[in-house]
């Protein structure tokens, strides 16, 4: 499993890269492992909208399952991955980098803080299975 360093992780597979005030939010190799075969994305937000942390922003669906994606911070859309709509599989090849889903400026910077690090989400997936 695929844990980048530079991220923090959401107990519902949601990662966060932030780079100033700005949060790059996406699902983490440990869920599009388990979805499998990723089919569909849709954002269920729009850019400028106001999100709260674990407000659901988007839905994937898999030929196994679909699944609720849910902001682990609270602040303003400011970029839907437009791209994941026509090429939803990019989940399963490239989950923390052309997958990523949703750019939001943050709120409260502090909230990231709550966030699970790398070495705390790795040994929170080796407690369950798929």
């Amino acid at each position: 499993m695929n844990t980048p360093a530079d991220l923090r992780y959401t107990r519902t597979d949601e990662w966060v890269k932030v780079e100033g005030n700005i949060a790059t939010i996406g699902v983490t190799d440990y869920a599009q492992d388990a979805l499998s075969d990723v089919v569909f994305f849709e954002a269920v937000v729009s850019v400028g909208d106001e999100i709260r942390a674990g407000d659901h922003i988007a839905t994937l669906e898999s030929v196994k399952a679909a699944a609720e994606v849910n902001s682990p911070v609270t602040g303003k859309v400011v970029a839907i991955n437009e791209n994941l709509a026509s090429s939803p599989e990019l989940v399963n090849s490239d989950p923390y980098g052309a997958a990523w889903m949703l750019k939001v400026e943050l709120s409260d910077p502090s909230e990231t803080a709550k966030l699970l690090a790398p070495e705390e989400y790795d040994q929170y997936c080796q407690t369950r299975s798929h």
